[in-house]
């Protein structure tokens, strides 16, 4: 995901030190190659040796020492990055980057980076809330630095508010995005993932297989590449992407109001949902009892959403999904033109490493002029990113 890349983590001095060490594991277990550069305050908290061993890399910690004879150390760092994250932030780093001054190996290197900067604030409530630092942190949005907003939450200093250190995780998502070409950037897209649940009783319902990992995936990758992401989404056990809005649905009705309700203020609408073709006709209240040899449920057919909104598709892009075990192309290609898409993805749920409840897919793209475009196995973040290259694609023609 970041192989190739070189990440300049900056950690400067505070209690929230120890959670860089957990974004340096996501870093580079990622596959970036990261330099560490910490102030004198960060070295009281966790010791430089713990950030040299996870990162294999020396810790830079002194403005004048050269990493070699030619090189000057602070010009060396600026120039090899291709990102720069200082987190945790404190509100002295922030004051003096924000007044240029720059008077320690990190205020140095990131003064002199092309790279992006993302800075990850990290104070007590009271400092975060304070007037000056608000205009520090305007002053540097405006010069096109990029910030992960602290968390609310319980301080190590026994106050409640903002001013919490962002997750390790959700600083890794925002650095993916700084490294991430904008390509959908103003496209508002709405992704539909997972399963639907159709109630039998108060214990029991039709469903089928769907993790929703596609979906997610697609949904991510979108976010990532600049589009406002709207994320409708059935049952799964699957935490929600960073920056996505998110509705959660159990059935397909309810799926289809809020799709529906969506639509007008939606892009692209990409309908990964594996939603449920039928419902039972009638839903007990109270749970059926085990007392028949047999038992007979009369079902009725669900509203076709992705019709519905193909129907009103007007100048959107709508992307469909075709899960096949027999006749793939023939069956993807009749729900491409029968319900007025603009690209289906088709895969044969029934070969290895295609089917549900996996990291991977194997799939075939079929578009409206009759291309058909045929894909190996690979991830399906991988192939969340081909979908949306396709998907502007098809913008752009419109």
């Amino acid at each position: 995901m970041l192989r190739g890349k070189t990440i300049l983590l900056g950690v400067t001095g505070g209690i929230a030190v120890y959670k860089a060490v957990e974004l340096l594991r996501l870093l580079t277990k990622a596959g970036a190659a990261v330099h560490v550069v910490m102030t004198r305050g960060a070295t009281e908290f966790v010791t430089p040796l713990t950030f040299q061993t996870l990162s294999g890399q020396p810790v830079h910690l002194e403005l004048f020492n050269l990493i070699s004879e030619q090189q000057i150390g602070h010009i060396s760092l600026a120039e090899r990055a291709d990102l720069c994250i200082v987190a945790p932030a404190t509100a002295n780093f922030v004051g003096k980057l924000a007044g240029g001054i720059a008077d320690d190996l990190l205020t140095t290197t990131i003064m002199a980076t092309r790279a992006p900067v993302l800075i990850a604030p990290a104070m007590n409530v009271n400092m975060y809330q304070n007037p000056i630092y608000r205009e520090n942190e305007a002053r540097l949005k405006r010069h096109g630095y990029l910030f992960a907003a602290p968390a609310c939450g319980m301080l190590a200093c026994g106050y409640e508010g903002e001013g919490k250190l962002q997750t390790p995780e959700a600083i890794f998502e925002e650095a993916l995005a700084a490294l991430t070409p904008k390509t959908l950037a103003g496209e508002r897209i709405l992704v539909t993932a997972g399963p639907t649940r159709e109630e039998i009783d108060p214990v029991r319902y039709i469903s089928n297989h769907s993790s929703g990992k596609m979906g997610y995936a697609i949904a991510r990758a979108a976010w990532l590449a600049g589009a406002e992401v709207t994320l409708v989404t059935g049952p799964t056990a699957i935490a929600p992407p960073y920056g996505v809005g998110v509705v959660r649905v159990e059935s397909a009705l309810e799926m289809r109001e809020a799709v529906l309700g969506r639509l007008e203020e939606t892009d692209v609408v990409i309908k990964a949902a594996a939603v449920a073709d039928y419902r039972p006709k009638l839903r007990a209240r109270m749970k059926v009892k085990k007392t028949a040899a047999q038992l007979s449920i009369e079902l009725e057919k669900n509203p076709d959403i992705l019709a519905e909104i193909g129907a009103r598709k007007e100048g959107r892009v709508l992307v469909g999904f075709a899960a096949e075990t027999e006749e793939l192309v023939r069956n993807a290609t009749l729900k491409l033109e029968g319900k007025n898409l603009d690209l289906i993805v088709a895969n044969d749920v029934s070969q290895e490493g295609a089917g549900f409840n996996v990291d991977t897919n194997i799939v075939k793209l079929l578009f409206r002029d009759g291309r058909v475009e045929e894909l190996p196995l690979m991830g399906k973040h991988e192939l969340a990113g081909i979908i949306l290259e396709r998907v502007e694609a098809l913008r752009r023609g419109k």
